[in-house]
């Protein structure tokens, strides 16, 4: 019993050590690229049974695993910290003369709603009580438009529609007037984005790129997830106007394609110093992380930000209010990009362009 157990230590110890270094290899591919998700869980993983090896080890072997265990768990704090109150925030808190200044307030509210789930009140209750400026819903078919609509009707004046079967569909509420509304499918079709203008009640513009490409899967490659991704931020980089990008990403804050994102756009990250605000698995609070994203331009400012109650999906919805500014701040930018990173972006553009495939996962939030 005693063979057994260590065996399956060490089976352990080899597995975790396995799938913590990986993901470096940057395989586009999604059973490499999902072994970045659990880093959190790794990382406490890695804690434990560092305790296991200090009590039931005997010296040489605990020494050894011990080693690696750390080795592991370091790999994991080196990304994960950023994400915690121990770092410096990289978004600006906004100042109490930005604050008072509500003309130049955005509230976005964002929920994937999982198309499947039919509790559509849960939702609507939750923007009437919020009363966000603008609401996003992803995931939504006709149906879900059709309620949201008739609740939410009266409040929300400016609508862009996109529904799908294939569980990609998008609705924009907003109580702000758009302008220049696009609905792109960037890279894989029927896989919907949305980009337009919002005006603020001061007058002021900003642009609205809303995203949701493809999530990771073990037997499929994660090019199309990665190329969108990385489309959205040139765009957002080269806009003339201050830019939000949000949704949801299928992709963790601390992966390797939302870092190459954030330098591709410049654009800040206000989880970063503050917490993982995880919203996906809703259902599983051992297994969660951050797919739910904003990004935003150093124009704005924090005022809040929170994780909101369960909806029936698998993801909690999150809640941004930012001010807008008209100067740039923040404790620290993302890394700069190259020439070479971005060559390599848009070869891997022009590669996904080429294929004609239907869209992971169309098939997984029938009724």
């Amino acid at each position: 019993m005693i063979t057994l157990l260590q065996s399956l230590f060490w089976i352990g110890v080899a597995v975790l050590f396995l799938s913590s270094v990986l993901p470096f290899s940057k395989v586009a591919h999604g059973a490499i690229r999902s072994l970045a998700f659990p880093r959190e869980q790794f990382f406490v993983l890695s804690l434990a049974m560092i305790c296991i090896a200090a009590v039931f080890l005997e010296p040489q072997p605990k020494l050894f695993a011990i080693s690696v265990l750390c080795f592991v768990a370091i790999i994991h704090i080196a990304y994960i910290i950023k994400f915690t109150p121990v770092w410096t925030r990289q978004s600006v808190d906004a100042s109490s003369r930005e604050i008072a200044d509500k003309d130049n307030h955005i509230t976005l509210v964002a929920a994937n709603v999982k198309q499947s789930n039919r509790e559509y009140q849960r939702l609507i209750d939750l923007i009437n009580e919020e009363q966000p400026d603008v609401a996003i819903a992803l995931e939504v078919d006709q149906d879900w438009i059709d309620a949201l609509h008739a609740a939410l009707k009266d409040d929300y004046a400016h609508w862009v529609n996109v529904p799908k079967d294939n569980s990609y569909g998008l609705v924009l509420m907003s109580k702000l007037p758009l302008a220049q509304t696009q609905v792109r499918e960037l890279l894989v079709a029927h896989v919907p984005s949305i980009c337009t203008q919002v005006q603020m009640r001061s007058g002021r513009a900003w642009r609205l790129y809303i995203v949701h490409p493809e999530p990771p899967v073990p037997n499929h490659d994660t090019k199309s997830r990665d190329g969108e991704i990385a489309m959205v931020g040139i765009e957002a980089c080269k806009d003339h106007l201050p830019a939000i990008v949000t949704g949801d990403l299928n992709d963790v804050a601390w992966s390797t394609t939302t870092r190459r994102f954030q330098r591709l756009s410049g654009l800040l990250d206000p989880r970063i110093g503050r917490g993982f605000y995880n919203t996906f698995h809703a259902g599983i609070p051992l297994l969660r992380w951050p797919l739910d994203h904003l990004f935003h331009s150093a124009e704005f400012r924090l005022i809040r930000m929170a994780r909101l109650r369960h909806i029936n999906s698998d993801h909690f919805p999150m809640l941004f209010s930012l001010a807008l500014t008209g100067t740039k701040a923040a404790n620290f930018t993302p890394e700069p990009t190259d020439a070479s990173e971005r060559d390599g972006v848009n070869e891997l553009v022009r590669e996904e362009k080429q294929k004609d495939r239907e869209a992971i996962g169309t098939d997984w939030e029938k009724d």
